[in-house]
């Protein structure tokens, strides 16, 4: 596996993901009834939705935001993950009566639903196998593929919910960058985590602990402009530090990198090498 001196926590995850909409309605019933999550304040141009209390996405509303440019940086999807096969069966059944999926795949650690919001904001569902049953490649990473996922056996594994039980979070989140290179220096050098899978010059999954990923980054669509502020879809994701000694350390070597940092309510905001928001809280 693939780290450096800078180390994050292994209880650094993922916390919430940031989202402007043009139609909140739409993205509300979407995230309620495709994705399963509950609804935990809405005002006029703002909705909150989580699972088991913890809030995992803010959707604001923007009706006049532009569609994020062909060429510009963001998100590539965000992927909740469910504790139980039983409840992505469930998602599975949810997506194919209120939704369309769009793929489906077998990534030997999990295995996944794809589908895209009203906005069309990539979405990912899954589950992950037991970490004991994660393949290791000789070099200490974790062994992750792409193969056919067999939907029949999903259904029916479905355990007979309509919602995200307690328990789901979002695993992580996939971006698509314009320089892997500059990513790579970002998340792993200054941010602290490690590199856990890389596929040639195009992808890059990065994780604290010996999670599989906390955030994929890739080059597949060949972006080469940063984010711009203001359009439809990926607002800022959230990285959760409970560690204050760890949260200190990641604000020193942002600073020392030259980063730009804002403090805000409950931590601090960054921009990363592409413009994309990212929030650090503890």
């Amino acid at each position: 596996m693939e780290s450096t001196d800078a180390a994050m926590p292994a209880s650094a995850h993922v916390g919430r993901v940031g989202l402007t909409v043009n139609d909140l309605d739409a993205a509300v019933r979407f995230y309620a009834d495709v994705v399963g999550l509950r609804v935990q304040s809405r005002e006029d141009d703002q909705a909150t939705l989580g699972a088991d209390g913890d809030p995992l996405v803010v959707l604001r509303a923007d009706p006049d935001a532009p569609e994020r440019g062909r060429g510009e940086a963001g998100l590539f999807h965000t992927a909740f993950r469910l504790p139980t096969r039983g409840a992505l069966g469930d998602a599975l059944d949810r997506v194919q009566e209120r939704w369309q999926l769009s793929g489906a795949s077998d990534h030997l650690v999990s295995e996944a639903l794809y589908l895209s919001d009203p906005a069309g904001n990539g979405v990912e569902i899954y589950w992950d196998r037991p970490r004991e049953e994660w393949p290791v490649t000789d070099d200490g990473r974790v062994g992750m593929d792409t193969l056919p996922l067999d939907l029949d056996d999903l259904r029916a594994a479905a355990a007979g919910g309509d919602a995200a039980p307690d328990g789901t979070d979002v695993g992580h989140v996939h971006l698509e960058v314009t320089d892997l290179a500059a990513a790579r220096e970002f998340y792993v050098d200054r941010l602290g985590f490690d590199v856990r899978q890389r596929f040639g010059e195009s992808a890059l999954f990065v994780a604290a602990g010996e999670y599989h990923h906390h955030v994929g980054l890739n080059t597949w669509n060949g972006r080469s402009e940063p984010a711009s502020a203001g359009t439809r879809g990926l607002d800022w994701f959230e990285l959760v530090v409970p560690d204050d000694e760890a949260f200190e350390e990641v604000r020193s070597r942002l600073d020392s990198g030259g980063a730009s940092l804002e403090s805000t309510d409950d931590g601090l905001a960054v921009s990363d090498p592409d413009d994309i928001g990212l929030r650090l809280r503890r």
